[in-house]
């Protein structure tokens, strides 16, 4: 690989993995619009709030305003481009979709960085820092299961939301601890951390500790340790 060509092109790099990161946050909305049996504006707007909604709510938070996709044009046209698009192939593409969760987990990592750079712009502290880089990559996904009328998914879902957590761990680690690496080289770093973790954890299906429902005897157990409950 020419490191040289990375060096000189980091900022159109950056520029270019946000876009495909936006498309492809913009198809997984579209996706569940479609699933959800959305007509074609519900389809297009989810697939904007997922591809954009995480920024602006990161942006409008740290007060970065104007936001970044009211300032650039492209990422609302993408993600409207992607959503009609979506609606009219998504029938036809069948387990094709199946390549969606990689190519997610990409731009899971791409904003996991990003959000994290822009807060640290922005003289945010530490805990802000992680925070905007997690909001940044799932927050999207929030508001289109808020807007399909689903428990988010981030919620219940296997290592998703944790992955961009461990990211903004490792991105205030390495601009604290690690002075050398510069903001390329943190972005670097951070989205192939999150990228790994995350298919790793697709791949041997880790997820987090579920909450169960208490059974009915084992409430009252509980409430009334002295009593004795008839055998079933």
């Amino acid at each position: 690989m020419d490191l040289g060509f990375l060096a000189n092109h980091r900022d159109g790099i950056i520029l270019g993995l946000d876009l495909f990161g936006t498309a492809i946050f913009a198809i997984t909305g579209a996706l569940r619009g479609w699933r959800s049996r959305l007509d074609f504006l519900g389809v297009v707007v989810l697939a904007c709030a997922v591809g954009v909604g995480g920024g602006i709510t990161r942006d409008a938070l740290i007060g970065a305003t104007p936001v970044a996709a009211f300032q650039d044009g492209r990422y609302f046209i993408i993600c409207a481009l992607v959503g009609a698009i979506s609606f009219y192939v998504a029938p036809r593409l069948g387990d094709r979709w199946n390549v969606i969760p990689v190519l997610d987990a990409v731009g899971l990592g791409v904003f996991t960085a990003i959000g994290c750079e822009k807060a640290v712009h922005y003289d945010c502290t530490w805990v802000a820092v992680i925070l905007c880089g997690v909001m940044t990559a799932v927050g999207g996904g929030v508001i289109r299961d808020v807007l399909a009328m689903r428990i988010p998914a981030v919620l219940r879902s296997d290592f998703y939301a944790t992955a961009a957590l461990i990211g903004g761990f490792l991105f205030v680690a390495l601009e604290r601890w690690m002075g050398a690496v510069d903001y390329f080289g943190r972005f670097l770093i951070v989205s192939a951390a999150v990228l790994l973790i995350r298919l790793i954890a697709m791949r041997f299906k880790f997820r987090l500790p579920e909450a169960h429902a208490v059974p009915a005897r084992q409430r009252w157990h509980l409430k009334y340790p002295h009593l004795r409950l008839p055998k079933e």
